[in-house]
């Protein structure tokens, strides 16, 4: 089985559901981050914009290696991402490729118009990816289920519905975060302490040491349970 974890900028699945991954990984699962953009343009003073897209995305590789996945870049540009064909096919083609069976995204709200735009080209995406009518580079047609995930920037309206204790992983998964400069070193907010909090006030939720979420689509069917439905670890 494939989980994609699927955000707007390099470290936003990693930081979402980065212990998540790491669980189904530890499993025998296939997982692999896609990223739409570096999120390049939080550049550090003296670092060119292009140089911290290269950055991010060698820390990328850092980081998905210690958890256990695949990571993959788009080309397109942090803080310009547009809802069009063009993306969605993009998006679709890839899913084609990959095959996954279930894709983690951000919430549908946010303050961040990037992150916002994530949930609408997976959802779209998946139309384009699961429909025979669409040739895509002649790849037969694939369809999968998604869920969003918990980011700092995503959280209107967001209360989960999956709680996943990640009690084993959580260790490993601070462990990857700390080899994003950004989430070390960003004077604005402070990454690495929320995420750690974050999983442990989830998991006494969960009556486990830590845990992560995931939130069910909007008017979809909401089942509560410890894992990803249709995964097994």
């Amino acid at each position: 089985m494939h989980l994609v974890v699927l955000g707007a900028h390099c470290g936003d699945a990693e930081i979402q559901a980065g212990a998540i991954a790491h669980k189904y990984a530890k499993a025998g699962h296939d997982v692999t981050f896609v990223h739409l953009t570096a999120g390049e343009k939080g550049n550090p003073p003296g670092v060119s914009v292009e140089e911290y897209r290269e950055q991010k995305m060698r820390e990328s590789e850092k980081v998905a290696e210690i958890l256990g996945a695949k990571t993959i870049t788009l080309d397109y540009k942090d803080a310009e991402l547009t809802f069009n064909d063009e993306i969605i096919t993009c998006v679709a083609t890839l899913m084609r490729k990959l095959k996954p069976n279930v894709v983690i995204t951000h919430w549908e709200k946010s303050i961040h118009p990037d992150h916002a735009l994530c949930p609408r080209i997976v959802q779209a995406a998946q139309l384009k990816a699961g429909l025979p009518g669409f040739d895509l580079d002649g790849l037969p047609p694939h369809y999968y289920g998604f869920y969003h995930s918990e980011n700092w920037e995503d959280m209107e309206g967001y209360e989960p519905d999956i709680f996943v204790d990640v009690s084993d992983e959580f260790d490993t998964y601070l462990e990857a975060l700390s080899n994003y400069w950004f989430i070390m070193n960003s004077k604005s907010f402070r990454y690495y302490d929320y995420y750690k909090a974050l999983g442990t006030v989830r998991g006494c939720v969960n009556r486990t040491k830590y845990a992560q979420t995931l939130k069910f689509p909007s008017e979809t069917n909401v089942r509560k349970g410890g894992i990803i439905p249709g995964y097994e670890v």
